[in-house]
């Protein structure tokens, strides 16, 4: 990496900070109620109010616990992050075997192909009321919610790993009479596994804009009760900083997920050679 390529890579997203915050502190003058950058830089890190209060931010004390429904704000991510891996690990143990068989059967693509295409554009949102019916219960139904919205890009990109393999490896293993897990195993997953890791990355992120808008609507615990219970309590700021929390957490599940899906692409790792 260049000395300027360095350079830009850091000063143009500080002016281009800078130019956010001024223009937000210049919107929180004119609109009523919309906290300035002060005002969450003080709900986050706590300090001095201007009246003279002393306020704790809530990030200075993430950790406390004083009943099951006040905690932390550590707590309330926590609690997110279970309830979005267990979904979409769920998902990827029911996602990953439909998409190769799939993607290896015509007569499987062409029996479970158009409920596929009907479900997947459902909202996440409609899904609620039927599985809070089912589960009477919090965790069961945003865990179910983040199955059934996160399966399908992965049932997808597996499906596009498989039709990717070339057609004479598949013809090779016929002739000498592979079971199906040996073509499974042998043919299919080394060419499908970078797009299948492609559809969990994109999954992962379904999963976590899902989980915030499910918790919302459920309540309990949780980063996105969080923020809705801090609406209602009319601090605003703390909107903002739940905002900020969940924007970070969810380029860090992205950039990780992303080091995963790039180690296991041998596309990757050819150009890199």
């Amino acid at each position: 990496m260049s000395k300027n390529d360095l350079l830009s890579r850091i000063i143009l997203p500080l002016l281009t900070f800078i130019a956010i915050v001024a223009l937000w502190a210049e919107l929180s003058a004119y609109i009523e109620n919309l906290p300035s950058p002060h005002d969450v830089w003080l709900a986050a890190f706590g300090g001095i109010t201007p009246d003279g209060d002393v306020i704790t931010g809530v990030l200075t004390d993430p950790f406390y616990i004083n009943s099951d429904e006040d905690k932390g704000i550590f707590w309330q991510v926590l609690a997110s992050l279970e309830r979005v891996l267990a979904g979409f690990v769920l998902a990827i143990v029911v996602g990953v075997p439909l998409g190769l068989a799939i993607g290896m059967s015509k007569k499987v693509f062409y029996a479970l192909n158009p409920y596929i295409q009907i479900l997947k554009p459902v909202s996440p949102l409609a899904w609620l009321p039927l599985f809070l019916l089912i589960f009477q219960a919090i965790n069961p139904t945003a865990i179910a919610t983040i199955f059934i919205t996160s399966i399908w890009p992965i049932i997808s990109n597996t499906i596009l790993g498989v039709q990717n393999v070339n057609k004479d490896y598949i013809n090779v293993a016929r002739i000498l009479k592979f079971s199906p897990i040996e073509m499974v195993y042998q043919i299919m997953l080394p060419v499908a596994v970078p797009y299948i890791f492609t559809g969990m990355r994109l999954s992962l992120g379904i999963a976590w804009i899902v989980i915030v808008a499910a918790e919302m609507l459920t309540g309990g615990t949780g980063i996105g009760f969080w923020i809705w219970d801090e609406y209602n309590n009319l601090n605003y700021p703390n909107i903002i900083v739940g905002i900020i929390i969940v924007g970070i957490v969810g380029w860090i599940l992205d950039t990780v997920m992303g080091k995963i899906s790039d180690f296991f692409d041998y596309r990757k790792r050819g150009t890199a050679s």
